[in-house]
């Protein structure tokens, strides 16, 4: 899976098509992503004891990989994602990175810091 936590993603499919977001949590084992604000759903909730109180709250929830696409941090554009050996670090280890298919520069990492 080429997207990950912290990418800027737009939305290809869906209620929310053509919106951009900012990725909150990535699910590899079921190639879905949550993206923040959008894909919302009014959920009904069932008050549990003296804990939690019921309502209708909102939740976002998860779009699979293929109805979103990563934008680019280089070119501004949504693009496809390759991956390169490139060295990095200050070992000049040779590591796998993300690569836009459209400018060919490294997608940045928002997950390290």
């Amino acid at each position: 899976m080429n997207i990950k936590k912290g990418d800027t993603v737009v939305i290809l499919a869906g209620k929310d098509r053509t919106k951009r977001g900012t990725v909150s949590r990535a699910l590899p084992q079921n190639s879905k992503v949550i993206v923040e604000g959008l894909n919302v759903v009014k959920k009904h909730i069932r008050p549990q004891g003296q804990t939690r109180q019921g309502g209708v709250i909102e939740k976002a929830m998860p779009l699979h990989v293929s109805n979103v696409m990563l934008i680019c941090t280089e070119c501004g554009e949504p693009t496809r994602v390759g991956i390169e050996r490139r060295p990095l670090g200050s070992d000049q280890k040779e590591r796998p990175v993300r690569i836009c298919k459209k400018c060919h520069k490294a997608i940045a990492d928002n997950t390290r810091s």
